[in-house]
């Protein structure tokens, strides 16, 4: 496998495919210059590679092989990237703009893991069979359980954590028999393409995984196609809910991780360090481009000036800069469209009566950065307390009691993550039962994620699950038999 910066093709049926499309660039964010070309995909790029994926499905092998011998494939593609993982890295970093022990932590460990935990739980027992027991007539007779694929996958990815989410969102659609139609951020392509390349050197039958890039027209029509049997996709509340309108018209199921706008309530008794310290590295962790990132910073009013200079402090040390430079803590924005979102926000929060507390500016110098900023006196209505922005921008919000705190923090369309901080870890226990959001972490949370635990959203943060046994599933159709005995 070849881990490169420019393709003058896509990955379609085992092979690599000339597009018709136009090339574009493929900018590093760090500097704002090209670092290569991929072809932009057209709608017949997406045929092609739909069709394939469709024959693949219905003609096989995949769907039938053996669970051992697909499981063993799929230990081979990561086992193929692992082999490339300082290209790899190099290539993440320059792409995407990730620090690299983000890189390692997250795309290589987390996203290695998550893939291999689904394969595991597709190689367990899934299927059962109930007693048998005698019935009328004395008819001896059972009920089985099995799942079967569901067919063709759409997986539509963002930018922010792309060979991770790629990687999440390909181990239980493929290791349950699914063929993969994946479409990568057209800011982040490479991290898509570049899977074709692994599969082709693992060994995985043509057709059962496509890579076909392309903007907003090629993700509609990969949505609408009626040969795609179920959508996966991560990205903006609002493209979310299109994708739930345009998959309603086939029927076809989908799978939606949204925005977020998440709450970390920090009560009266807990410590200002540790809990400044918990909210710095969440709203700055990848400049703020996360979803599940706390950006909402609930903390009871008599901590809120000792917090406030805290979190300062610790945004003024950021050393912002280039990933590949040593002693960088911050890297930049995705994009210059993305920087500008940011700085709307920041003016929108002065103008809503909001004091900008550190930061509120853009770093002066080549590439996109924006220096973590920290607003405070705004209203929970506000709406830099409630739209999501997707950059270095946390709000603190005062509060008098843990009602009050709850209240706050479920003050929100999303419900995605959350955090609590508290020397009673019994009371945040309660709290963080009363969050209406998928998850909470208590205390900063475990040492490391539980590659079994589910990730789901409440209101505008999604559909359906990812990750675990039920996100899993989400590529199942359950499919009773029931049977007699001779």
């Amino acid at each position: 496998m070849e881990v490169r910066t420019s393709y003058d093709a896509l990955f379609v049926d085992g092979a690599w495919a000339p597009s018709t499309g136009a090339p574009v660039d493929v900018v590093n964010p760090a500097t704002g210059r090209a670092i290569g070309t991929v072809p932009e995909g057209t709608l017949a790029d997406l045929d092609a590679a739909v069709g394939a994926a469709r024959r693949a499905f219905d003609e096989g092998p995949w769907p039938r092989l053996p669970q051992a011998e697909r499981s063993g494939l799929l230990r081979r593609f990561v086992e193929v990237l692992e082999s490339h993982r300082a290209q790899l890295s190099a290539m993440i970093t320059a792409e995407s703009g990730a620090l690299p022990w983000l890189v390692d932590s997250t795309h290589f460990a987390l996203g290695f893991g998550r893939f291999l935990h689904a394969v595991d739980l597709a190689s367990g027992e899934l299927d059962s069979v109930t007693p048998l027991k005698v019935g009328a007539g004395s008819v001896l007779g059972g009920t089985a359980l099995v799942h079967e694929p569901l067919g063709v996958a759409g997986l539509i990815t963002p930018f922010n954590f792309p060979l991770f989410l790629n990687l999440s969102k390909l181990g239980p659609a493929l290791a349950l028999g699914n063929t993969v139609v994946l479409k990568p951020s057209p800011l982040t392509p490479l991290e898509g393409l570049v899977l074709g390349a692994a599969a082709a050197d693992a060994g995985l039958p043509p057709g059962v995984l496509n890579v076909v890039t392309g903007g907003a027209e090629v993700g509609d029509r990969l949505v609408a196609d009626p040969r795609v049997d179920m959508i996966s996709f991560t990205g903006s509340d609002r493209t979310g809910s299109a994708v739930m309108r345009t998959a309603a018209e086939s029927l076809k199921p989908v799978v939606l991780e949204l925005g977020g706008k998440s709450a970390l309530v920090v009560r009266e008794d807990a410590d200002v360090s540790r809990a400044a310290d918990i909210a710095y590295s969440s709203f700055t962790l990848h400049a703020g481009q996360g979803c599940v990132l706390l950006t909402r910073h609930v903390v009871h009013r008599s901590l809120v000036d000792d917090f406030l200079d805290a979190l300062a402090t610790r945004a003024e040390a950021a050393v912002i800069g280039d990933p590949t430079e040593p002693g960088t803590t911050m890297g930049p924005l995705v994009s210059e469209a993305q920087r500008q979102r940011v700085t709307s926000y920041v003016e929108i929060g002065a103008a809503e009566g909001g004091e900008i507390v550190c930061g509120g500016k853009p770093v002066d110098r080549e590439g996109f950065f924006y220096r973590p900023t920290v607003i405070h006196g705004v209203s929970p209505k506000a709406r830099v307390a409630q739209e999501e922005i997707f950059g270095p921008v946390a709000v603190v919000l005062p509060f008098d009691s843990d009602d009050e705190a709850v209240a706050i923090a479920n003050d929100s369309r999303f419900g995605l993550s959350g955090g609590v901080v508290s020397a009673d870890t019994g009371k945040a226990w309660e709290i963080a039962r009363r969050l209406k959001t998928g998850s909470v972490r208590i205390n900063g949370g475990g040492t490391a994620p539980d590659l079994a635990a589910p990730i789901t959203g409440w209101g505008a943060s999604g559909v359906g699950t990812e990750h675990g046994l039920a996100g899993l599933l989400e590529f199942a159709q359950p499919k009773s038999i029931a049977f007699r005995a001779g």
